[in-house]
């Protein structure tokens, strides 16, 4: 009779283990599964001024330009940004901190940041960045 507690107190110990097993397994796969961010671009201004993402993983931004005129969303540090105030840099396409964004165009972009810090993204087409068109990216651990 002391035999029969025994075994279903294993079970259960058995049971809480394989589901202990499976949250983990399925942590690691969700972090390793990209992250995707959709900001909008209406009346000139970016729609989210602070986004946070995950160090270390692959973050598709999804860039959506509902204007009718041309903007650029440029991502990076104090430095960076300071570059493409003086630059001359019309059009940007090679870099994926770097897109430019025609009149009403969806544009996509995937960066993978490789430590926690804190960026700024800003367009710097004449007069936008005066007018509001920045925002704080926050790289979380």
């Amino acid at each position: 009779m002391t035999r029969r507690p025994f075994l279903v107190s294993s079970g259960l110990a058995f049971l809480a283990g394989l589901a202990l097993a499976a949250m983990l397994v399925s942590a690691v796969a969700s972090a390793r599964e990209p992250v995707t961010v959709r900001i909008s671009v209406h009346y000139a201004h970016f729609s989210a001024s602070v986004v946070e993402v995950p160090a270390g993983r692959p973050v598709t931004f999804v860039l959506d330009n509902t204007d009718p005129i041309d903007h650029e969303w440029i991502v990076g540090d104090e430095a960076t940004q300071e570059r493409h105030r003086t630059g001359t840099e019309p059009y940007h396409a090679s870099r994926p901190p770097e897109v430019s964004l025609d009149a009403g165009t969806t544009k996509t972009t995937t960066i993978t940041f490789d430590r926690p810090r804190v960026l700024t993204f800003v367009c710097h087409l004449p007069g936008h960045e005066a007018y509001g068109m920045t925002g704080t990216l926050i790289v979380t651990p």
